[in-house]
């Protein structure tokens, strides 16, 4: 298939990037196995499936070109693959990465195994060079995804036929790119970039492939085209800790966010040398006396509420300028960022929130998962844990949240360990410990609230000097659609837009005017098919001037004038 026709052909990890790589997206072999009994009828082995789809859209999207919205417990891909010859020659090691796939992954290269994976959001791929051949190569993935269970974390996805409340319509299967990378074989597997603003340094952990014991890895770090810091030290094991100093250190914040280029390289030994090309933010964020910090300056979250569902692709956008676009959206409404609720968003969204300087939290999307039964933990820590090592570097991300609006029942070990493995993996980011409703003792970092009351009276009044909530993050959500009453949002509908202005000024204004309050989180940026309280509708449309919900968002808030006097 030809580049120009590829679908979501960009690179998929801007910030560990690599030149050998080839895009597998497009039209796949593509079969339903409700009765999963695919495997003993052949589909391992056999030459092709009795369908097709557009990878990496779900089956359930109309741009995957199945559309079949019933549940689908069981579904298997197929296709062909050449690599160039230089890939095959020793020395060389080819991967096979999966940027997401929901959620139980079984992938096989030319009928042969080559692993397993567990979870619908973090990324992960395979070593397939023992099982590459020259010529025409099969990959053949079977993936299981049994949502009804709630023994897998599925997020905002239906345990319904249709869609209902806040749940949506399913994802099953692929949904973010398929790619084949070639690599020495001596290399960098991951790195890890932390900024020091009182030494002008950036700390660089890279972890690597075996046998780089006592290899030298370089890092090169460049601002607008002039190196300004380099140093160089051995592997030790497989893993290596270097301080690369700063001669012109420049920071990152919304409305100036500046990238620094980093070029890593790790000597080869007796294989070639293996480059990365990445880039970071030089920018500390912290949580101190009810504040939020971004550099040591106080500074307000305006954030909204995205879900990350579109109505062609639903987990998937239809291409790299849709993600980038509703990062403008919210800045045009004067956000200056958002929570990412219920997924793990794709790495090239937070690859335009770097580039754009948009504040977001990361969020783990647990519902589904029936947390207070002990097989939970099992499926929550290990994707958490991936989704902290793949993201831990984006400038963008000022805090976690493991949990979303958990029960009573949950077992606050278990919140107490997610936060605590939170915090090793991470410990420059505040942690929310369970979002919205029943915080644990001493997990979180934080005391956040869900509130639509609608009356901005009563909302003053509980926001005020009394509360121990400085974060409310979900609020709002006004039932306002310009088309129809169909669908719901929270509280009763407004008479008119005006009407629904004026609520949004008056609920924003009373969280705005708290001393105590140090941030927001607004349901939602868009529609989400029948819950219409997005200040745009489901396919983008703005329902509101921008220029008069910017002029709301962006008054001084009580916490920020303070910190000025």
């Amino acid at each position: 298939m030809k580049a120009d026709t590829i679908p979501r052909p960009e690179y998929p990890r801007p910030q560990f990037v690599r030149e050998s790589w080839i895009n597998l997206n497009g039209v796949w072999d593509f079969e339903i196995d409700n009765g999963k009994s695919g495997a003993e009828r052949g589909l391992i082995e056999a030459p092709s499936l009795s369908g097709k789809i557009t990878v990496p859209f779900c089956p359930e999207s109309k741009l995957s070109g199945v559309g079949i919205t019933d549940f689908m417990e069981c579904v298997w891909y197929k296709r062909t693959f050449t690599v160039p010859n230089e890939w095959l020659r020793p020395g060389r090691v080819t991967y096979l990465h999966i940027g997401a796939c929901d959620w139980r992954t079984t992938v096989w290269i030319n009928g042969q195994l080559v692993g397993e994976h567990i979870g619908g959001y973090s990324s992960f791929y395979f070593d397939i060079t023992p099982h590459l051949k020259t010529g025409e190569n099969i990959v053949t993935i079977k993936v299981l995804d049994e949502l009804r269970r709630e023994n897998q974390a599925g997020g905002k996805q239906s345990k319904r036929y249709h869609s209902h409340g806040c749940s949506y319509m399913r994802t099953t299967g692929i949904w973010q790119t398929v790619w084949l990378e070639n690599v020495p074989a001596s290399h960098i597997i991951n790195i890890k970039l932390t900024p020091n603003l009182s030494r002008s340094s950036l700390f660089i952990e890279a972890e690597c492939s075996p046998n780089t014991d006592g290899l030298l890895i370089t890092a090169k770090a460049s601002l607008d085209g002039r190196i300004c810091g380099e140093t160089s030290t051995k592997v030790t094991g497989r893993y290596a800790i270097m301080e690369l100093p700063l001669d012109d250190v420049r920071l990152w914040e919304p409305g100036s966010p500046v990238l620094y280029d980093l070029l890593l390289t790790l000597d080869g030994g007796a294989h070639e040398a293996d480059t990365v090309k990445s880039y970071f933010g030089m920018r500390e964020v912290s949580y101190r006396d009810g504040r939020f910090l971004l550099n040591g300056k106080t500074i307000f979250l305006r954030l909204i509420l995205d879900q990350g569902f579109y109505p062609d692709g639903i987990y998937t956008a239809p291409s790299d300028e849709e993600l980038r676009a509703d990062i403008i959206r919210s800045l045009d409404m004067g956000f200056n960022g958002a929570r990412l609720h219920q997924k793990a968003f794709e790495p090239r969204f937070l690859y335009h929130c770097d580039v754009l300087g948009y504040l977001v939290w990361g969020e783990y999307g647990d519902w589904g998962l029936d947390i207070s039964r002990a097989d939970a933990w099992g499926a929550i820590l290990p994707e958490w844990l991936d989704i902290l090592r793949r993201d831990f570097s984006h400038p963008s991300i000022v805090g976690w949240c493991p949990l979303n609006e958990t029960q009573q029942n949950q077992d606050p070990r278990l919140v107490h360990m997610l936060c605590s493995i939170t915090r090793a993996v991470d410990g420059t980011r505040p942690v929310i410990d369970t979002s919205g409703w029943h915080h644990v003792s001493g997990a979180g970092d934080i005391i956040d609230a869900h509130d639509y009351e609608q009356n901005p009276e009563i909302f003053a009044e509980r926001y005020g000097t009394a509360s121990p909530v400085t974060f409310v993050s979900e609020y709002g959500g006004i039932w306002w659609s310009d088309t129809d009453t169909d669908g719901w949002g929270y509280g009763s509908r407004p008479e008119n837009k005006e009407a629904a202005i004026e609520r949004y000024r008056a609920l924003t204004t009373a969280l705005l005017s708290s001393p105590k309050i140090a941030g927001f989180c607004y349901t939602q940026l868009t529609d989400v098919e029948q819950e219409k309280n997005g200040l745009y509708t489901y396919d983008r449309r703005s329902k509101f001037d921008p220029a008069i919900i910017r002029e709301i968002n962006t008054k001084k808030a009580a916490i920020e004038l303070a910190a000025a006097d």
